[in-house]
């Protein structure tokens, strides 16, 4: 029997999946694997998990896994989920910081206590700059960077509480 091979485009199947059932949907899934249909990063992305799956193979992910398998946690784990977090949202952007007028975003925090105290940081001056957020975890848009948080923001407590 001669195997014969059909071929479709990313697109196509996008415009599937956009108009399917769910019966279907979960068809086209198991064809073409869910990051293939969903177009935006913020749909693909519900949970940690899907960070681990969207970078499969990449050598942070590879990191990562040899420091769960290693035994470390704290603060060293943290940052780690934190820069697979933006690195899976960002899909490849890399920051310019040679570029003042591309914007960088981060998500911010006030982490308010039941004291009074404020977990937040302003600084101004004319001639100095400070960053309070390392460049690997800037993202390409506010979008981007409130969904972080928002959909982050267990992990991004457990990063920042451990500094």
């Amino acid at each position: 029997m001669k195997t014969e091979t059909l071929s479709i485009t990313k697109e196509a199947a996008q415009a599937a999946y956009t108009n399917a059932t769910e019966k279907q949907k979960t068809m086209l899934e198991n064809l073409f694997g869910k990051k293939n249909l969903l177009k935006d990063i913020m749909q693909r992305i519900t949970c940690f998990d899907d960070i681990l799956k969207e970078l499969e193979g990449d050598a942070e992910v590879t990191i990562y896994n040899a420091m769960i398998a290693a035994g470390i946690t704290g603060h060293q784990l943290y940052y780690q989920k934190i820069v697979l977090i933006a690195k899976a949202l960002n899909e490849g952007w890399v920051p310019d910081w040679g570029n003042s007028s591309e914007y960088k975003y981060r998500p911010w925090f006030d982490m308010g206590g039941t004291s009074g105290s404020r977990f937040s940081y302003f600084d101004f001056d004319y001639d100095d700059s400070i960053s309070c957020v390392g460049s690997r975890l800037c993202f390409k848009t506010r979008a981007l960077a409130e969904f972080a948080g928002k959909t982050f923001i267990n992990e991004y407590k457990d990063f920042m509480l451990m500094l």
